[in-house]
């Protein structure tokens, strides 16, 4: 019997209805919430996240700032910028697009934006919050991994869970999650030696390298639960994730599909951590 699928875009649908209604109870209350988005360069992907990201604020009562800049921009005017957004009230959430240009230091911009308005969740003092098992902010992607499995009703406590993909943007938060639900973890990555001796044993596999078609049908428990964070593209230039979708839906419980699971489910999340922001000021 062919796996369920977990629908991102039905979810997220459903999501952003009690995101607007959240927003217009604080606009009511005089505190719009605000996001400001920084994009510098010309990534035709990255312009593409921003304008959905923009585009999802207006549609659900959130005000939005974009700020574009020229790929020469300095690190110090992108600092100088951050610290002014940092001050600003009507700003309850900022996020710069990555990747940056190589002469500007991520990491020293990430930490420059204010912990309490770190709605990406990727500050030193939010990661380590959620170290530590009391997130302000949980990272969007894997924010909306849980929100994947609550919505099936999935019993995470007690299920062996692996996560293949160890980044700070998705691997790693998504472990702390997981582990905080209950689950017991294991953290692989394209290197790991005998992937498939992990991920064989796995009730919830979260894949998130990169890499088309790393993990494939056999590598899978049957009946388990398949979340591919992935984004590639296929020898005909489609999208496509990280889990070779036709071989594995045929073995899985649940499967999420690519274009149409994890990815709306981020940007949804991001609206819900900037609800969560205006709301605690």
């Amino acid at each position: 019997m062919p796996a369920q699928i977990i629908n991102g875009t039905l979810l997220s649908k459903q999501l952003r209805a009690d995101v607007a209604r959240r927003a217009a109870a604080l606009t009511a209350a005089g505190k719009q919430p605000g996001l400001a988005v920084i994009l510098v360069g010309d990534s035709a992907a990255s312009q593409v996240y921003v304008r959905n990201k923009v585009k999802a604020c207006e549609e659900n009562g959130i005000h939005s700032i974009f700020e574009k800049y020229d790929a020469s921009l300095s690190e110090e005017a992108l600092l100088t910028r951050i610290d002014s957004l940092n001050r600003d009230p009507s700003i309850h959430g900022i996020l710069v697009q990555l990747p940056l240009p190589a002469h500007i230091d991520a990491h020293k911009v990430i930490e420059a934006i204010a912990a309490e308005k770190d709605v990406d969740g990727f500050h030193i003092s939010n990661a380590g919050l959620l170290m530590t098992g009391q997130p302000l902010f949980r990272p969007c992607t894997p924010y909306g991994v849980m929100k994947m499995l609550e919505s099936i009703a999935y019993p995470v406590r007690g299920a062996n869970a692996v996560v293949v993909g160890a980044s700070n943007i998705v691997g790693k938060p998504q472990a702390m999650l997981l582990l905080q639900a209950g689950a017991t973890v294991t953290i692989c990555n394209s290197k790991t030696r005998d992937l498939a001796h992990h991920t064989r044993g796995a009730d919830i596999l979260v894949v998130a390298t990169g890499k088309r078609n790393i993990v494939t049908a056999d590598m899978i428990k049957p009946g388990a639960v398949v979340i591919d964070v992935g984004m590639n593209r296929d020898d005909e230039g489609k999208l496509c994730g990280d889990v070779d979708y036709a071989g594995a839906l045929e073995v899985a419980g649940w499967i999420t599909p690519v274009p149409g699971g994890v990815g709306p489910m981020t940007i949804t999340m991001l609206l819900v951590n900037t609800i969560e922001a205006a709301e605690r000021t």
